[in-house]
């Protein structure tokens, strides 16, 4: 039989049942509410019987077959008192009992699931039909619709605090007897960094923000370099402005030491040609993956990404560039970054790696000259960055060139750590070899800088 005769997926009887379970029990209402919405229900009539009731239970009032009739009457769901009980009835008689409620509960949920994959399926046909959209976006399209329903679909019950405190026994132990990177978060590779960041820990979103030509972007592929070398996890980076041979010069000229303006003018010597042999020897040996897909979205960064094996660190250059998922055409760019740095935040918690980004700052912060440490208010349509990142770093350095000795230095300044301290550490800047370095007598360990 063609596929578009066949009629949706629904049970009737579960439906009854959940309805029939909280009339003889209403105590098992909150039970139903916890795994059912009013649109699992297939229905308009169970639809808006559900609805009453937990309008019932919200107000505290009881549920029982009089209120019920009473309001499903006054709600025009039913003409009349006589038709509103006759159906009540049948609901109220359908079950001898409400000890299965939540089984039934879960038939009507999985149900509904069914339908919701059923709807997603035809929209993801229409839109590959049209042809109106790329390949790229209609995919990213038809794997958004489904990691809906499935993200949807997730729920977690109370967890006692003795098994929290099992679990956070046996990590601290393990930390104790074990201080591999794994456990404790990867280090960035920089000393003094190292002592307020404690560690890029798994499902963390760290976001790094400078002014254009700092060099955020060489910060957080110093970052990624070293911590592909030390962990040999695989380490992908989704760069939005450069091309891969661009990206892959700058990280040869930091390992190799060699001018960047070597490489691109092709000026090289010996000396040159040897180190740059060692080092791409030792880069060759790490598992650090490149995208540089002009446009990307989270949809399909996670597809690939879950491709990936032993992933361990995700780096995204930058926020900014990346492309909403909304079929909303008239949202703020604000609500769209919004949008996109909670799906960052998702992303990271359920690849179970850190996430780092990289962010513009907005103009505002390039006027005063006065201010030379950027604020959280900086970053560019803010939004709910600083809300979703477990770590907002800046980049800070004599962007005005008005001391040249102080050309070479950054303050990386920790604006916002949820696990350690925040405050800044001194570093220099080899902007010849796009590398940071740190300076040990330069580090600020005192307190925390105040925004």
């Amino acid at each position: 039989m063609d596929i578009l005769q066949k009629k949706l997926p629904f049970s009737v009887e579960a439906e009854q049942s959940v309805l029939g379970s909280a009339l003889i029990n209403p105590n098992c209402f909150d039970d139903i509410a916890e795994i059912l919405s009013i649109d699992d229900f297939y229905l308009d009539d169970h639809k808006s019987i559900f609805q009453t009731m937990l309008n019932f239970s919200i107000n505290s009032k009881t549920i029982d077959l009089v209120t019920l009739i009473n309001e499903l009457v006054n709600k025009k769901v039913y003409a009349d008192e006589a038709e509103a009980r006759a159906y009540i009835r049948i609901i109220a008689d359908i079950v001898p009992s409400s000890a299965n409620a939540k089984d039934y509960a879960r038939i009507v949920r999985d149900k509904s699931i069914l339908r919701k994959l059923i709807s997603a399926s035809e929209d993801i046909q229409k839109a590959a039909y049209t042809e109106g959209e790329s390949v790229s976006a209609v995919v990213d399209y038809a794997e958004k619709k489904i990691y809906e329903i499935s993200g949807n679909n997730e729920r977690h019950d109370f967890v006692h605090i003795r098994e929290v405190l099992l679990k956070t026994y046996e990590h601290l132990k393990e930390l104790k007897d074990n201080q591999a990177d794994e456990t404790v978060g990867f280090k960035t590779g920089f000393s003094t960094l190292d002592q307020y960041v404690v560690g890029l820990g798994k499902g963390e979103l760290i976001v790094v923000g400078a002014r254009p030509g700092v060099g955020k972007t060489s910060f957080v592929l110093n970052l990624a370099t070293n911590i592909a070398k030390k962990t040999k996890k695989g380490v992908c980076i989704f760069s939005l402005e450069m091309s891969n041979e661009e990206l892959v010069r700058r990280v040869v000229s930091s390992e190799a030491l060699v001018e960047s303006e070597k490489l691109l003018k092709g000026t090289l010597d010996a000396d040159d040609w040897e180190k740059l042999a060692m080092a791409s020897s030792t880069l060759s040996e790490c598992d650090i993956y490149i995208d540089d897909t002009s446009v990307a979205s989270i949809t399909a960064m996670k597809s690939k990404l879950r491709r990936v094996k032993n992933l361990g660190l995700v780096v995204v250059d930058y926020l900014q560039l990346m492309s909403s998922e909304s079929l909303k055409g008239d949202q703020s760019r604000v609500n769209v970054i919004s949008e996109i740095t909670r799906g960052l935040k998702v992303m990271a918690k359920e690849l179970g790696v850190p996430v780092i980004i990289c962010s513009q700052l907005s103009r505002t912060s390039e006027k005063e000259k006065e201010r030379r440490r950027p604020m959280l208010s900086d970053l560019r349509e803010s939004g709910s960055i600083e809300q979703d990142a477990d770590m907002v770093i800046f980049l800070s350095r004599d962007y005005y060139g008005e001391d040249p000795e102080k050309a070479n230095l950054v303050d990386v300044v920790i604006a916002k750590n949820r696990k350690g301290q925040t405050g800044t550490v001194q570093m220099s800047w080899l902007g010849q070899y796009t590398k940071f370095s740190t300076l040990e007598e330069a580090e600020y360990p005192q307190g925390s800088y105040s925004f």
